[in-house]
Protein backbone atom coordinates (compact mmCIF):
# COMPACT_ATOMS: atom_id res chain seq x y z
CA UNK A 1 0.00 0.00 0.00
CA UNK A 2 1.34 3.34 -0.75
CA UNK A 3 2.55 5.50 2.41
CA UNK A 4 -0.01 8.39 0.91
CA UNK A 5 -2.68 6.31 1.22
CA UNK A 6 -2.20 4.84 4.48
CA UNK A 7 -1.65 8.65 5.86
CA UNK A 8 -4.85 9.39 4.36
CA UNK A 9 -6.42 6.39 5.75
CA UNK A 10 -5.06 7.29 9.49
CA UNK A 11 -6.67 11.00 9.03
CA UNK A 12 -9.26 9.66 8.70
CA UNK A 13 -9.68 6.71 10.88
CA UNK A 14 -7.52 7.67 13.42
CA UNK A 15 -10.07 9.64 15.37
CA UNK A 16 -13.45 7.76 14.50
CA UNK A 17 -11.05 4.83 16.09
CA UNK A 18 -9.24 6.59 19.42
CA UNK A 19 -12.94 8.03 20.11
CA UNK A 20 -14.37 4.49 20.31
CA UNK A 21 -11.40 3.44 21.97
CA UNK A 22 -11.84 5.94 24.45
CA UNK A 23 -15.81 4.54 24.79
CA UNK A 24 -15.04 1.14 25.28
CA UNK A 25 -12.15 2.32 28.35
CA UNK A 26 -15.16 3.79 29.90
CA UNK A 27 -17.47 1.25 29.39
CA UNK A 28 -14.84 -1.41 30.84
CA UNK A 29 -14.17 0.94 33.72
CA UNK A 30 -17.41 1.02 34.68
CA UNK A 31 -18.17 -2.53 34.39
CA UNK A 32 -14.80 -3.18 36.56
CA UNK A 33 -16.47 -0.98 39.09
CA UNK A 34 -20.36 -2.71 38.56
CA UNK A 35 -21.38 0.34 36.69
CA UNK A 36 -23.70 0.40 33.71
CA UNK A 37 -21.22 3.38 32.43
CA UNK A 38 -22.00 5.74 29.08
CA UNK A 39 -22.70 4.49 25.51
CA UNK A 40 -19.24 3.46 23.71
CA UNK A 41 -20.76 7.02 21.50
CA UNK A 42 -20.23 8.92 24.70
CA UNK A 43 -16.81 10.85 23.77
CA UNK A 44 -17.91 11.58 20.73
CA UNK A 45 -21.08 13.45 21.91
CA UNK A 46 -18.80 14.79 24.56
CA UNK A 47 -17.02 16.70 21.81
CA UNK A 48 -19.61 18.02 19.67
CA UNK A 49 -21.46 19.15 23.17
CA UNK A 50 -17.71 21.06 24.23
CA UNK A 51 -17.47 22.47 20.21
CA UNK A 52 -20.86 24.18 20.83
CA UNK A 53 -19.21 25.87 24.26
CA UNK A 54 -17.63 29.26 24.12
CA UNK A 55 -13.83 28.92 24.83
CA UNK A 56 -12.69 31.19 27.75
CA UNK A 57 -9.36 32.41 27.67
CA UNK A 58 -7.06 33.89 30.10
CA UNK A 59 -4.20 34.33 27.47
CA UNK A 60 -4.83 34.48 23.87
CA UNK A 61 -1.77 32.38 23.36
CA UNK A 62 -2.41 29.26 25.15
CA UNK A 63 -5.08 28.03 22.35
CA UNK A 64 -2.39 28.93 19.37
CA UNK A 65 -0.08 26.48 21.45
CA UNK A 66 -3.32 23.57 21.64
CA UNK A 67 -3.37 23.92 17.83
CA UNK A 68 0.27 23.60 16.92
CA UNK A 69 -0.36 20.20 19.95
CA UNK A 70 -2.84 18.94 17.63
CA UNK A 71 -1.19 19.89 14.40
CA UNK A 72 2.10 17.68 15.88
CA UNK A 73 0.03 15.12 16.64
CA UNK A 74 -1.70 14.74 13.83
CA UNK A 75 2.14 15.30 12.12
CA UNK A 76 3.87 12.56 14.27
CA UNK A 77 1.26 9.68 13.16
CA UNK A 78 1.52 10.43 9.65
CA UNK A 79 5.19 10.17 9.61
CA UNK A 80 4.41 6.93 11.40
CA UNK A 81 1.98 5.44 9.00
CA UNK A 82 3.97 6.86 6.47
CA UNK A 83 6.65 4.34 7.28
CA UNK A 84 9.47 7.58 8.12
CA UNK A 85 12.10 7.54 10.25
CA UNK A 86 11.32 6.26 13.79
CA UNK A 87 13.81 8.88 15.32
CA UNK A 88 11.82 11.74 13.68
CA UNK A 89 8.59 10.19 14.70
CA UNK A 90 10.17 10.57 18.69
CA UNK A 91 11.32 13.81 17.75
CA UNK A 92 7.92 14.81 16.60
CA UNK A 93 6.00 13.34 19.66
CA UNK A 94 8.38 14.96 22.13
CA UNK A 95 7.70 18.18 20.08
CA UNK A 96 4.22 17.74 20.23
CA UNK A 97 3.84 16.95 24.12
CA UNK A 98 6.48 20.43 25.15
CA UNK A 99 3.46 22.37 22.89
CA UNK A 100 0.98 20.95 25.22
CA UNK A 101 2.63 21.96 28.26
CA UNK A 102 3.39 25.64 27.01
CA UNK A 103 -0.32 25.67 26.59
CA UNK A 104 -0.55 25.30 30.57
CA UNK A 105 2.06 27.52 30.95
CA UNK A 106 0.39 30.41 28.99
CA UNK A 107 -2.90 29.83 30.94
CA UNK A 108 -1.13 31.37 34.49
CA UNK A 109 -3.32 29.15 36.59
CA UNK A 110 -1.60 27.12 39.56
CA UNK A 111 -3.39 23.98 39.22
CA UNK A 112 -2.62 24.57 35.42
CA UNK A 113 1.37 25.02 35.86
CA UNK A 114 1.39 22.05 38.35
CA UNK A 115 -0.10 19.79 35.75
CA UNK A 116 2.27 21.48 33.46
CA UNK A 117 5.12 20.36 35.67
CA UNK A 118 3.75 17.15 36.36
CA UNK A 119 3.50 15.90 32.49
CA UNK A 120 7.80 17.35 32.01
CA UNK A 121 8.31 14.94 34.92
CA UNK A 122 6.46 12.35 32.84
CA UNK A 123 8.29 13.40 29.89
CA UNK A 124 11.67 13.14 31.55
CA UNK A 125 10.39 9.26 32.78
CA UNK A 126 9.36 7.83 29.78
CA UNK A 127 11.78 9.55 27.31
CA UNK A 128 14.54 6.80 28.16
CA UNK A 129 12.71 3.95 27.29
CA UNK A 130 10.99 5.70 24.01
CA UNK A 131 14.71 6.14 22.68
CA UNK A 132 15.56 2.24 23.83
CA UNK A 133 12.49 1.04 21.75
CA UNK A 134 13.59 2.40 18.67
CA UNK A 135 17.55 1.75 19.61
CA UNK A 136 16.36 -2.16 19.81
CA UNK A 137 14.19 -2.43 16.89
CA UNK A 138 17.25 -0.88 14.71
CA UNK A 139 19.58 -3.66 16.64
CA UNK A 140 17.22 -6.57 14.90
CA UNK A 141 15.79 -4.67 11.87
CA UNK A 142 19.12 -2.89 10.78
CA UNK A 143 16.90 0.45 9.83
CA UNK A 144 15.11 3.42 11.96
CA UNK A 145 12.40 3.17 8.84
CA UNK A 146 9.02 2.21 10.29
CA UNK A 147 8.13 0.71 6.90
CA UNK A 148 11.49 -1.50 6.62
CA UNK A 149 10.75 -2.18 10.35
CA UNK A 150 7.11 -3.57 9.76
CA UNK A 151 8.14 -5.76 6.56
CA UNK A 152 10.86 -7.63 8.72
CA UNK A 153 10.17 -11.49 8.53
CA UNK A 154 10.69 -12.52 12.02
CA UNK A 155 8.34 -11.33 15.08
CA UNK A 156 10.22 -8.60 16.49
CA UNK A 157 8.73 -9.21 20.61
CA UNK A 158 10.81 -12.44 20.08
CA UNK A 159 14.02 -10.90 20.17
CA UNK A 160 12.30 -8.11 21.98
CA UNK A 161 11.06 -9.14 25.26
CA UNK A 162 12.02 -6.73 27.44
CA UNK A 163 12.08 -3.67 25.80
CA UNK A 164 8.71 -4.58 25.21
CA UNK A 165 7.46 -5.07 28.74
CA UNK A 166 9.70 -1.63 29.41
CA UNK A 167 7.23 -0.33 26.18
CA UNK A 168 4.24 -1.41 27.92
CA UNK A 169 5.23 0.22 30.90
CA UNK A 170 5.76 3.46 29.22
CA UNK A 171 2.28 3.42 27.60
CA UNK A 172 0.58 3.58 31.32
CA UNK A 173 2.45 7.04 31.11
CA UNK A 174 1.53 7.94 27.74
CA UNK A 175 -2.30 7.11 28.28
CA UNK A 176 -2.05 9.06 31.32
CA UNK A 177 -3.66 6.16 33.40
CA UNK A 178 -3.01 4.91 37.07
CA UNK A 179 -0.79 4.90 38.19
CA UNK A 180 0.55 7.51 36.23
CA UNK A 181 -2.09 10.12 35.99
CA UNK A 182 0.18 12.42 37.67
CA UNK A 183 -0.28 15.71 35.14
CA UNK A 184 -4.26 15.23 34.26
CA UNK A 185 -6.74 12.53 35.58
CA UNK A 186 -10.09 11.31 34.77
CA UNK A 187 -10.91 9.62 37.77
CA UNK A 188 -12.85 12.00 39.89
CA UNK A 189 -10.63 11.32 43.24
CA UNK A 190 -7.55 12.25 42.69
CA UNK A 191 -6.55 15.18 44.28
CA UNK A 192 -5.57 17.07 41.03
CA UNK A 193 -8.31 16.18 38.70
CA UNK A 194 -8.40 18.15 35.41
CA UNK A 195 -4.40 19.28 36.13
CA UNK A 196 -2.88 20.48 32.65
CA UNK A 197 -6.47 20.97 31.45
CA UNK A 198 -7.92 22.55 33.77
CA UNK A 199 -7.87 26.59 32.09
CA UNK A 200 -9.20 24.54 29.17
CA UNK A 201 -12.80 24.59 27.95
CA UNK A 202 -14.80 24.69 24.94
CA UNK A 203 -13.39 24.22 21.53
CA UNK A 204 -9.86 23.98 22.72
CA UNK A 205 -11.00 21.06 25.07
CA UNK A 206 -12.51 19.72 22.63
CA UNK A 207 -9.14 19.48 20.27
CA UNK A 208 -7.37 18.33 22.96
CA UNK A 209 -9.68 15.07 23.43
CA UNK A 210 -9.10 14.46 19.29
CA UNK A 211 -5.81 15.50 19.82
CA UNK A 212 -5.52 12.11 22.96
CA UNK A 213 -7.62 10.00 19.93
CA UNK A 214 -4.89 10.67 17.11
CA UNK A 215 -2.17 9.76 20.00
CA UNK A 216 -3.56 6.98 21.59
CA UNK A 217 -4.06 5.40 17.91
CA UNK A 218 -0.47 5.93 16.91
CA UNK A 219 0.86 4.53 19.88
CA UNK A 220 -0.94 1.19 19.29
CA UNK A 221 0.59 1.19 16.10
CA UNK A 222 3.83 1.11 17.80
CA UNK A 223 3.17 -1.76 19.63
CA UNK A 224 1.68 -3.41 16.08
CA UNK A 225 5.11 -3.05 14.96
CA UNK A 226 6.30 -5.74 17.78
CA UNK A 227 3.77 -8.54 15.66
CA UNK A 228 4.22 -6.56 12.32
CA UNK A 229 4.94 -10.32 10.51
CA UNK A 230 1.58 -11.23 11.26
CA UNK A 231 -0.68 -8.82 11.15
CA UNK A 232 -4.09 -10.30 12.29
CA UNK A 233 -1.99 -11.18 15.55
CA UNK A 234 -0.60 -7.52 15.85
CA UNK A 235 -4.32 -6.07 16.00
CA UNK A 236 -5.34 -8.49 18.56
CA UNK A 237 -2.08 -7.68 20.26
CA UNK A 238 -2.40 -4.43 20.23
CA UNK A 239 -5.98 -4.56 21.52
CA UNK A 240 -5.10 -6.92 24.33
CA UNK A 241 -1.99 -4.10 25.63
CA UNK A 242 -5.10 -1.52 25.55
CA UNK A 243 -6.91 -3.61 27.51
CA UNK A 244 -4.67 -4.29 29.72
CA UNK A 245 -3.76 -0.66 29.91
CA UNK A 246 -7.19 -0.30 31.12
CA UNK A 247 -7.10 -3.10 33.79
CA UNK A 248 -3.79 -1.14 35.31
CA UNK A 249 -5.81 2.24 35.30
CA UNK A 250 -8.23 0.73 37.51
CA UNK A 251 -6.09 -1.32 39.62
CA UNK A 252 -3.34 0.71 40.93
CA UNK A 253 -3.66 3.90 42.89
CA UNK A 254 -1.51 6.76 41.57
CA UNK A 255 2.10 6.93 42.23
CA UNK A 256 4.15 9.97 43.68
CA UNK A 257 5.79 11.59 40.93
CA UNK A 258 9.67 10.55 42.43
CA UNK A 259 8.28 6.57 42.65
CA UNK A 260 6.92 7.57 39.01
CA UNK A 261 10.16 8.68 37.81
CA UNK A 262 12.38 6.35 39.39
CA UNK A 263 10.64 3.26 38.64
CA UNK A 264 10.35 4.57 34.85
CA UNK A 265 13.71 5.01 34.83
CA UNK A 266 14.57 1.50 36.93
CA UNK A 267 12.46 -0.18 33.87
CA UNK A 268 14.44 1.50 31.19
CA UNK A 269 17.58 0.03 32.73
CA UNK A 270 16.77 -3.35 33.66
CA UNK A 271 14.27 -4.28 30.81
CA UNK A 272 15.19 -1.88 28.18
CA UNK A 273 19.01 -1.15 28.30
CA UNK A 274 19.39 -5.51 29.36
CA UNK A 275 17.39 -6.39 26.20
CA UNK A 276 19.77 -4.54 24.37
CA UNK A 277 22.98 -5.05 26.04
CA UNK A 278 21.89 -8.91 25.69
CA UNK A 279 21.75 -8.22 22.18
CA UNK A 280 25.02 -7.43 21.51
CA UNK A 281 26.32 -9.84 23.13
CA UNK A 282 24.64 -11.71 20.81
CA UNK A 283 26.42 -10.52 17.30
Amino acid sequence: MSPWIRILIYLVAAPIVGGLLAGWDRRISARMQSRRGPPIRQPFYDVMKLWDKQSFVTRRSQNFYIGFFLVMIIFTGALFFGGSDLLLVIFALTLAAIFFVLGAYKTSSPYSFVGAERELIQMMAYEPMILLTAIGMYMVTKSFAVNEIASHPTLLVLMLPGIFLGFLYTLEIKFRKSPFDLSCSHHAHQELVSGITTEFSGRTLALIEIAHWYENVFLLGWVYLFFASMPVLGVAMSLLVFGFVILVDNVFARLKWQTAVRSAWLVAAVLGFGNILVLSLMR
